[in-house]
């Protein structure tokens, strides 16, 4: 891994998530568990209305600490609408130590690398259905709106709400650098502790 994002990993201290949400992040790890014991393997599908904040910075945190504690899992995220992935939530990213290519201009790919051996993870805009998320997955929602406005998802074995106040609220802001920073350090840590759960 590389090593502004391990020490980065190392620095997040669990002890802040308060215990009604470690007992949501245990629930969510026992889902996970069965899921892995029942079919071999595990895809998590991180959903929020434009796939363009929240979900994305979800998607990037749990392949990276997943693999940080050695657990084998794939991630990936959607919406319900298409936009772009939000400049904002890339930069937030890179500041923390990944390594960001950029592929195409209209709803870019972005390739963040955080390990030597070339893991990475690719953020982009796209449905919850597209043909680059697979057939079968647990539904991770990560903001209110998606989580109400779509009450049925095909291809979920299970549905999930986990949800994260929007950082969109600060752009244009003088807080917007912090507030993405700061978004990104939450996702970040709770993952740290969903995934200790499962090591």
């Amino acid at each position: 891994m590389l090593e502004q994002i391990k020490s980065y990993i190392d620095g997040l201290s669990v002890d802040s998530i308060y215990a009604t949400r470690q007992r949501e992040l245990v629930s969510l790890a026992e889902i996970i568990k069965k899921e892995k014991d029942q079919n071999g393997a595990v895809n998590l599908n991180f959903i929020c209305t434009h796939n363009s904040r929240r979900s994305q910075f979800a998607q990037t945190w749990a392949q990276t600490i997943a693999a940080y504690v050695g657990f084998s899992v794939d991630c990936y995220s959607g919406g319900v609408e298409v936009t772009e992935c939000n400049l904002r939530t890339i930069n937030a990213l890179q500041t923390t130590g990944f390594e960001v290519t950029q592929v195409g201009e209209q709803n870019p790919r972005y390739q963040l690398r955080f390990s030597d051996d070339s893991e990475q993870v690719t953020l982009f805009s796209k449905l919850h259905s597209d043909n680059s998320n697979p057939d079968r997955f647990l539904a991770i929602m990560t903001c209110d709106h998606a989580d109400q406005n779509c009450p049925f998802i095909p291809n979920a074995v299970a549905r999930f709400s986990l949800t994260y106040v929007d950082p969109k609220r600060s752009d244009g802001t003088s807080s917007e650098s912090e507030t993405y920073l700061n978004t990104s350090a939450l996702i970040a840590t709770e993952m740290k502790f969903l995934f200790s759960q499962l090591q």
